[in-house]
């Protein structure tokens, strides 16, 4: 059996009962760091007779075969991370993904995660969100992957290393605008812990005269479609342009409505009137 445990993000206390188990338990336990991990374990007061084997990002894919006959030798194998659920922005979804190739069992042991912490830590709409990771390391990359997430609705939740955060924080506001509504979470669970709400251009002018030192979850309010308005002059001539591309006015109208997020009747009656505009004049 695969097992998948979350590790408290900074207080031992966030232990499950079910994870102290387990670890006492396992013959075979797979951790992203050994002396990270034994410093839990004296936290949480347990021994551990466990075989520990190296699996981080560096050693992921080549350690997949050796974690994969252990399993298929009958034994279990519990994997765990510095901190939160594995496979989540950590080694372990390759692994899921053989062992689910290979038939064998999985089982996940819950607890905590920096994400819906961060969410709930954030104050922002917690409906719907969505994770994105790590941002890219480079500004140019980074904003346009930003730019790929300039319309998206949902409160969007991502990881960055604390010396890089106020670079983020800049292409973030040039590509979302100043007043978008944003959150960090610092240290979540720790002695540490901070917070800090408001929008990027306040979080940018915090990052630029703090020490950020500690775990970095960023937070950033989604788009919100009311927030732009586009004159029916504008909704004509982004149609045009579609046809001019080579593309049918239904399907024009249909691509226009989807990136002004805008309804289809609304560009439709923009094209009408336009229409008729073109056969009143002499």
């Amino acid at each position: 059996m695969l097992i998948l445990a979350a590790i408290p993000l900074g207080n031992p206390g966030d232990a499950s009962t079910n994870l102290k188990t387990a670890i006492v338990a396992a013959k075979f336990i797979a951790a992203e760091d050994s002396r990270k991990f034994s410093r839990l374990c004296v936290d949480l007061g347990i021994l551990h007779s466990a075989k520990i084997i190296s699996f981080f990002e560096g050693n992921e894919i080549e350690r997949l075969d050796e974690l994969v006959k252990i399993m298929e030798s009958g034994a279990d194998l519990l994997v765990v991370t510095d901190a939160g659920m594995p496979g989540i922005s950590d080694p372990g979804y390759r692994l899921v993904r053989e062992a689910v190739a290979k038939n064998i069992q999985i089982k996940v042991l819950p607890g905590p995660s920096a994400v819906t912490t961060a969410l709930l830590l954030s104050g922002l709409p917690s409906d719907r969100f969505c994770f994105e990771g790590f941002a890219p390391r480079t500004s140019g990359t980074r904003i346009s992957w930003f730019e790929k997430l300039a319309t998206e609705t949902r409160t969007m939740i991502l990881f960055e290393a604390p010396h890089r955060l106020l670079e983020c924080l800049i292409d973030a506001k040039e590509v979302f605008g100043a007043a978008r509504a944003a959150v960090i979470c610092r240290e979540m669970t720790k002695t540490y812990e901070e917070i800090i709400r408001g929008d990027l251009a306040s979080l940018e002018s915090w990052a630029s005269s703090s020490e950020i030192l500690g775990e970095i979850t960023l937070v950033i309010a989604g788009f919100d479609p009311d927030s732009l308005e586009f004159s029916a002059a504008e909704l004509i001539a982004k149609v045009l342009e579609q046809e001019a591309a080579g593309i049918s006015r239904k399907d024009a109208i249909a691509e226009v409505a989807k990136l002004t997020r805008r309804a289809k009747r609304e560009v439709f009656d923009a094209m009408v009137a336009h229409k008729s505009q073109d056969r009143l004049r002499p």
